[in-house]
């Protein structure tokens, strides 16, 4: 599924087309996968409105990859034809430990061809072993929604008992709970979400509570991870902190339609007494790796809705209207 120009989906709905290509070839150090299933993430949305743009066009989009190896480029060794391997944001960089900040840095279905197809080639170095307690449409999610979750995560520096605040409950957020009561057992997690439907789900995972976005919680929160697109859940999440609390942003771009928000912007209400706000960059493949052994050990349950490759553009559009519960996949046939 090609996407070949870049604009609103109120105006396009049906952004990518399908095409048929030849099966890529690996180059020496990388291997070719044969796609079992691919997540479909809100990033997508932001390359194809044109928010974090691919470089050139037309690309294949997608980053949440899993399928097995059908056949290894001259040098490659990490992995051997028939194995199940997953495929996330980072395509390549520098293998540094900061490698998520690299200028080398390039991405998944947008500097590169991604999954939102039969076929793909990627480095071997960042391709990962799924561990077997994962169907291959429940493990997708994990390489996106669940891997940069749990930098996020990482990130908040989070002591157990201390309250998390979670803002937006889509693909990631579902995971982040999951992630969050395994190793913060004692914590109590916060839920804000638009939805309705998206606040019954919270709470049916173990949220402690769940309101709006700019509902008002029990407590102030020591920490809180925004999955949002939209400037206002910053603006509420920050009076919602405690002193000396910090907020995470895990979106790679926010949208501009409410981005006047921030001209109310109070120094007293939203940042004094030493609070925090960081950003999340990317991934790194020791964060995929990391997380893939952690979601084994819960096990991890992710709620996917399944789409055929074919219906790339129907499940944009349930992403980009709220419309889903967990995450979508797609699912090549």
């Amino acid at each position: 599924m090609y996407l070949q120009q870049i604009g609103s989906l109120d105006d396009n709905p049906e952004p990518l087309q399908l095409v048929e290509l030849p099966v890529p070839v690996p180059a020496e150090d990388e291997i070719l996968i044969r796609i079992a299933a691919c997540g479909v993430c809100h990033t997508e949305l932001d390359e194809i409105e044109g928010r974090t743009p691919p470089p050139r066009l037309p690309v294949i989009p997608g980053h949440e990859v899993i399928g097995t190896v059908e056949a290894l480029g001259s040098a490659a060794r990490k992995h051997t034809a028939g194995d199940r391997v997953g495929v996330g944001w980072i395509f390549r960089s520098s293998g540094a430990t900061d490698e998520n900040l690299s200028p080398e840095f390039l991405a998944t279905g947008r500097d590169a061809n991604g999954g939102y197809a039969e076929y793909m080639t990627v480095h071997e170095r960042y391709a990962y072993a799924i561990p077997a307690v994962f169907p291959d449409a429940e493990a997708a999610p994990l390489l996106c929604a669940g891997s940069v979750g749990f930098r996020a995560l990482r990130l908040t520096k989070l002591a157990d008992g201390q309250p998390l605040g979670l803002t937006g409950f889509g693909g990631s957020g579902h995971l982040v709970l999951q992630i969050a009561t395994h190793l913060y057992p004692a914590s109590a997690i916060y839920v804000f979400a638009r939805s309705a439907r998206e606040r019954e789900f919270a709470v049916e995972l173990g949220a402690t509570w769940a309101g709006d976005i700019e509902d008002k919680p029990p407590c102030l929160l020591r920490a809180i991870i925004d999955t949002t697109p939209a400037w206002r859940p910053v603006m509420a999440s920050l009076k919602n902190l405690q002193p000396g609390g910090r907020l995470v942003i895990n979106a790679i771009r926010k949208e501009s339609r409410d981005r006047h928000l921030l001209a109310e912007l109070s120094y007293e209400k939203h940042l004094w007494m030493e609070k925090e706000l960081k950003t999340v960059a990317n991934v790194t493949a020791n964060d995929i790796e990391q997380f893939l052994s952690v979601a084994a050990q819960i096990p991890l349950r992710p709620e996917v809705q399944t789409f055929a490759l074919t219906d790339a553009n129907a499940a944009l559009r349930d992403l980009y209207h709220g419309h889903l519960r967990g995450a979508n996949v797609l699912i090549m046939n």
